[in-house]
């Protein structure tokens, strides 16, 4: 059964998609949104609070929340992997393995895994869902001394990062992302439904272990309708990095 808060997290959520509170709105004081759902003032805090790790809403000390975005997003303030960033938000997380194929690594491969050029790797097409929804498609390629533990994974496997802890201890520590935009391609419209050439959010990372060994890296690209991403950033600390497009 679906704990109370997130069930008026869900409700919050989908007025803040339909734009009954518009981006730079306020929400309702907690004491009124316990009212209005007959709760306390707990149970409130802990939807708001889900809604707030979404990136939907922003709150300082002792102020009211503020509608950012009018959707769910996804922060680069912490290092997660897809499914485990679902799951913080109650969601579902699918993901489905389109193909994969060991070949030689090419010279971008070489430089970002630090590898010999010509090393096996193993690359991977993967379709990622959310509440049944095509979001993502993921191209990754795996270092070689990951691959086989990769390939032993179940191809409808919703976590891979998950899998591999619980297989061999791997720990993905650190990430560095490139984000820009890009047009579908005929195989990335068939997989996430949309039109050729319709705009995708991509991310190119190169994931890496607590000693800086690389894992992967992957070519992300997302529908823009269904996962934005925010960053946040403070004096003194600034997580984002802009560079020119290329």
């Amino acid at each position: 059964m679906t704990a109370r808060h997130e069930q008026i997290a869900a409700e919050l959520r989908r007025a803040i998609h339909h734009e009954e509170y518009p981006v730079g709105a306020l929400l309702p004081a907690e004491t009124e949104l316990a009212a209005q759902y007959g709760v306390s003032r707990g149970t409130v805090r802990q939807a708001v609070a889900a809604l707030t790790a979404e990136g939907l809403i922003g709150s300082r000390q002792g102020a009211r929340r503020v509608v950012l975005a009018p959707r769910r997003s996804q922060s680069f303030a912490e290092l997660r992997s897809f499914a485990q960033w679902a799951q913080a938000m109650g969601r579902t997380a699918t993901g489905h393995v389109v193909a994969q194929e060991y070949r030689p690594a090419t010279a971008e491969d070489a430089t970002r895994l630090h590898l010999p050029q010509g090393t096996p790797v193993l690359n991977v097409l993967r379709l990622r869902g959310l509440d049944g929804e095509p979001v993502l498609v993921e191209r990754t390629v795996y270092a070689d001394w990951i691959s086989p533990a990769v390939e032993a994974v179940d191809p409808d496997c919703a976590s891979v990062t998950q899998r591999l802890y619980d297989d061999t201890g791997l720990v993905f520590a650190h990430g560095e992302h490139v984000i820009d935009a890009i047009s579908a391609g005929s195989q990335d419209a068939a997989l996430l439904a949309v039109r050729r050439t319709s705009p995708l959010l991509r991310v190119r990372r190169v994931t890496t272990t607590h000693d800086g060994r690389p894992v992967e890296w992957s070519d992300d690209r997302y529908r823009p309708d269904a996962v934005s991403f925010t960053v946040h950033n403070a004096i003194g600390h600034n997580p984002l990095m802009r560079t020119p497009a290329g």
